[in-house]
Formats: C-alpha cells, sequence, structure tokens
C-alpha cells in the first residue's frame, strides 16, 4: 500500500489538473470572501470574517473534480490498464486512491483556508475595520472547511470509480450540487435535507445545516466518503476495465 500511496502521489504531483485547479480554487476562494466585506455588511462583526473565510469551503468543489479525476480520468486517458496490470488487486488501487486523494484534498484546504484568512484580513483593514484575528468561530470556520475540501476529494474518488466517463462524472457531481441537491431538500424538507452531503458541508464550515453540529457534519461526510468509497471498490472488482 505505501508503495502505491507514493505511486498517486507522483501522478498527482506531476499532472498539470492538480495545479490548474489547486489555482482555480485559490481565485474562487479570494472572489468570494471579498463578497461579503465589500458589500456592506458590517466589517467589524466576526460573523463577516466567518461568512467571508466560509468560501475555502466551497473550493471543496474543486477537490470534488480532483479526486474524480483519480479513477475516471485514468480511464479516458487509457492508462488504468497498466495500472491494473501494475497492481491486480483493484480494491487495493482505489483504497490508495482514497488515501492519496483526501491527503491532497487536505491540502486544497488548507491552500484555501489561508487565502480566505489573509483575503478577509486585509478586505477587513482596508475597510476600516477591526479584524480579531484570534477569533474562536473564525478558525472553526477555517477548519471545517478544510475537513470539507478532504472529505469531497474522498468522494470524488468514489464518483469517479463508479461513473468512469470523466465528463460524465464531472457534470453529475456538479449538477447534483448545483441543482439537484436544491431540488431534493425541497421535496424533501428541511429536517431530512440536512443529511446531503452539500448541506452537510455548509454545516462544517458553520454556513448552516438545519442544525447538524459541525461535529456531526464531519461524521456525515466521513460516512458518504467510506460508503461511496466501498460501492467503488465493490463495483471495480467485478466490471471490465474497458
Amino acid at each position: 500500500m505505501a508503495a502505491l500511496f507514493s505511486a498517486e502521489l507522483l501522478k498527482l504531483r506531476t499532472v498539470r489538473s492538480t495545479w490548474l485547479l489547486l489555482l482555480s480554487a485559490q481565485v474562487f476562494t479570494l472572489a468570494g470572501a471579498l463578497g461579503p466585506v465589500v458589500s456592506g455588511d458590517d466589517v467589524s462583526d466576526p460573523g463577516t470574517w466567518s461568512r467571508s473565510a466560509a468560501h475555502a469551503g466551497l473550493a471543496a468543489m474543486f477537490a470534488l473534480v480532483l479526486g474524480i479525476f483519480a479513477v475516471a480520468g485514468e480511464h479516458r486517458h487509457k492508462t488504468i490498464t497498466e495500472t491494473y496490470l501494475a497492481v491486480p488487486l483493484r480494491d487495493r488501487v482505489v483504497a490508495a486512491k482514497v488515501v492519496a486523494y483526501t491527503a491532497a484534498g487536505l491540502v486544497f484546504g488548507v491552500a484555501a483556508a489561508a487565502t480566505g484568512f489573509v483575503t478577509t484580513a486585509v478586505a477587513v483593514k482596508a475597510k476600516g475595520g477591526a479584524f480579531d484575528a484570534a477569533d474562536t468561530e473564525l478558525w472553526r470556520t477555517l477548519a471545517g472547511s478544510v475537513a470539507w475540501n478532504a472529505a469531497f476529494a474522498a468522494i470524488g474518488v468514489g464518483v469517479g470509480a463508479l461513473v468512469r466517463n470523466l465528463a460524465g462524472a464531472v457534470a453529475a457531481a456538479l449538477a447534483w450540487i448545483a441543482v439537484v441537491e436544491g431540488v431534493v431538500a425541497v421535496l424533501l424538507g428541511d429536517d431530512l435535507a440536512r443529511w446531503l452531503p452539500l448541506a452537510g458541508g455548509q454545516a462544517l464550515a458553520g454556513m448552516g445545516g438545519g442544525g447538524l453540529s459541525q461535529a456531526g457534519a464531519g461524521v456525515l461526510l466521513a460516512g458518504y466518503a467510506a460508503l461511496i468509497g466501498v460501492l467503488a471498490a465493490w463495483t471495480t472488482l467485478r466490471r471490465d476495465v474497458a
């Protein structure tokens, strides 16, 4: 497993998509973090700082796409055959990808959290507000945002293994986030909608979540990642490579 993990980290470091997604996540976080501050919210209110910094959590969409590339990207570029020939135990390949891409998601989260923190601090100071870098709620938001990125990266690996067409997997995942979960939430009602993945991520970053605690949201997303990972490993063992 250690050799597989190292191989996945090498792939992550040497493909352009990793760096493009990482850069895009920072741009998204920076633009989003500026919103609450420049829109006229009270810049001395700690709640404004948390709302700004929480965009580091929303950058998890880029970590999700990164995770999808782990398996679906290999199918697109026809490299998955060589991977499985080198390691016939496919479940170990999936497990190594989940671990490696979860670690990459943590890196995405830390980078986005740093961008969100610096952007919020600079914007607040520029607007003449008093910024407290030690605010507890702000750091809870940032920590939750990092965890959200890691969880969505792991979920992305599972989605990419289940839906092996890269474009289809990315489109399905983003459609769920942008449209489907909202529709499902309306149908289910708030009490059930809070258990959906995006709502869990939002609760983890302190952006709501229908009363779900931050710890509960973390357990929820970990459960989603584990469930989808198990399904991905199970289906991978039973499918043809092509």
